[in-house]
């Protein structure tokens, strides 16, 4: 949606944001909106039952995400975040038409750090097979500096170690050497981690690159952005939630203990539960109301 076609009028300063991912990762995005904006409410979908987005279709992650961002909408949120790389790759467009709130993904805050970060103009990317596919990144940095060269490299085996949990181990350390190796070779200067689950292995990505070697957490940029926004649009929330105003909550399409068991290891924030949502009831744009699809389309899970 553009400047203009942005209604205002019906956004609450008030009202949460609504993150999504296609499964844990998005929580890095989180981290960094509570660090940046700590008295905003959040809305945050993982789809876990359909994880991963990397290796799927260009019309099967734009279906997911449209889906998803029905299901947020029944919140009123003033805004979404596509804190996913490959849905932000293929979605973003799709759903930016369709939707009359602002919206921010996650690669254009990474891409236009990167390009101001470089100095040898050789920039590196690591993500999901869409993602590199898609080519968006080497799009959005050379729009912004023609000079610059991006080398992109698929690493799909990250997504898998840091779901099990595996940030600090020696088969992700083998696997990040093999996979960095080219990257090493050609000589970066500047890495993205153009996958939301990246920065949880990050000191191993920096052991590996060396100290030479700008690591680019798109995260952290995307919050700052974000800020940026809700301020342009006057939705910046200047007071904090009042005790018991359930100032994030945490919604899934599968597997809700153990996403509230990996949540709480992210955020150390005391995550108490998560929902799962059955995502087909929000398929064909029938947005409906909270109390209408809250049973039997919500379920509540807790830690255990």
């Amino acid at each position: 949606m553009t400047e203009a076609e942005i209604n205002r009028d019906v956004l609450n300063r008030d009202a949460p944001i609504g993150v999504f991912d296609s499964g844990v990762g998005g929580l890095t995005v989180v981290r960094e909106i509570i660090r940046q904006i700590p008295n905003e409410k959040i809305i945050y979908f993982g789809d876990t039952a359909r994880v991963p987005y990397g290796s799927k279709s260009r019309d099967t992650v734009t279906r997911f995400s449209e889906q998803i961002v029905r299901f947020l909408k029944t919140f009123q949120v003033k805004t979404i975040v596509v804190a996913c790389n490959t849905a932000s790759a293929y979605a973003m467009e799709a759903l930016e038409r369709d939707t009359d709130i602002p919206m921010i993904g996650v690669v254009k805050p990474g891409a236009r750090m990167a390009a101001e970060m470089t100095r040898n103009g050789k920039v590196g990317v690591i993500a999901t097979e869409a993602t590199i596919g898609s080519g968006i990144y080497t799009q959005y940095i050379q729009n912004l500096n023609q000079k610059v060269t991006v080398y992109g490299k698929a690493c799909p085996l990250f997504v898998p170690l840091v779901e099990e949990g595996l940030w600090e181990d020696p088969v992700t350390d083998e696997i990040a050497r093999r996979y960095l190796t080219e990257l090493i070779d050609i000589d970066i200067d500047t890495l993205i981690l153009g996958c939301t689950h990246y920065p949880l292995i990050r000191s191993t990505l920096k052991k590996i690159m060396g100290e030479g070697v700008t690591l680019v957490n798109p995260a952290y940029e995307t919050a700052r952005e974000l800020k940026e926004m809700l301020e342009g649009h006057n939705l910046l929330c200047t007071r904090a939630p009042g005790l018991g105003s359930n100032q994030y909550q945490f919604y899934v399409s599968d597997k809700a203990e153990k996403f509230v068991r990996f949540a709480n290891s992210i955020i150390k924030y005391g995550i108490l539960s998560a929902k799962t949502v059955n995502m087909e009831a929000f398929d064909g744009g029938n947005e409906g109301d909270m109390e209408a699809i809250s049973q039997p389309a919500i379920q509540a899970a807790s830690a255990g």
